[in-house]
């Protein structure tokens, strides 16, 4: 991957919709020679999608949370996975270190909704604790971040 490919990779994480023949203006390359990079990318899993960016409090989710869940001795990672993908309002979820054996990213309508899901993220089997943390603020979302880290360090 070099510089072109890059800003390629930039562009299209700015918006993903840009044209080929746009991108090529601003890199200096022609669109197929775009194209050919873009399906390059593609096919070495450097970019593995393309994606609709949608404002979850548009849709009424405007109660954000992050759930450490403690779990049993044998719980694997896999599980807490499976788990989580059972919840529409898990936006993501991570193993992590420290005390708590995951966490949790929520997205729900209101309070009284978030009580339902922590509930129902409770009746887990393998769950024997959850500390809660209400997002009362957005301060920064980089998308982007680790992107733009990886390239500047090159």
């Amino acid at each position: 991957m070099d510089d072109v490919d890059r800003r390629i990779i930039t562009l299209l994480g700015a918006d993903a919709r840009r044209s080929y023949a746009e991108i090529g203006e601003r890199v200096a390359l022609s669109a197929p020679a775009v194209k050919r990079r873009v399906d390059r990318l593609r096919a070495t899993g450097v970019i593995r999608g393309f994606t609709t960016v949608v404002d979850p409090t548009s849709l009424g989710w405007t109660t954000e949370a992050f759930v450490e869940l403690f779990c049993t001795g044998r719980t694997t990672p896999a599980q807490i996975a499976e788990a989580a993908r059972r919840h529409p309002e898990v936006v993501a979820a991570y193993t992590v270190s420290g005390e708590a054996d995951a966490l949790v990213h929520l997205r729900t309508a209101d309070i009284p909704h978030l009580e339902q899901v922590l509930e129902r993220l409770r009746a887990e089997p393998f769950v024997t604790q959850t500390r809660s943390m209400i997002v009362l603020s957005r301060l920064v979302e980089n998308r982007d971040a680790a992107f733009v880290a990886a390239s500047a360090s090159r």
